[in-house]
């Protein structure tokens, strides 16, 4: 089963494919985006990232939580409802 995370602090420069690369390198991810705003399209600096796999997205909390992409420290955490 899928797991969805949420990723915060993600550099404005990072887009969902970039995003997605970055969690690839860990497991199989079902879908990556990052959050823009509607009026400039620009990052928000947070999205959501889909495991396909449980024990992936527990490696990605475990190896990616705090670090450092761009000069920023990414949070990684499972999404909540």
């Amino acid at each position: 089963m899928a797991t969805k995370l949420f990723v915060g602090n993600i550099p404005y420069s990072v887009n969902s494919d970039g995003l997605k690369d970055i969690f690839a390198k860990v497991g199989e991810v079902a879908e990556a985006n990052v959050v823009t705003d509607r009026e400039t399209g620009r990052s928000r600096g947070f999205g959501f990232v889909e495991m396909k796999a449980d024990a992936d997205a527990k490696k990605a909390i475990d190896t990616l939580n705090g670090t450092e992409v761009d000069g920023r420290k990414m949070f990684v955490s499972e999404a909540r409802e």
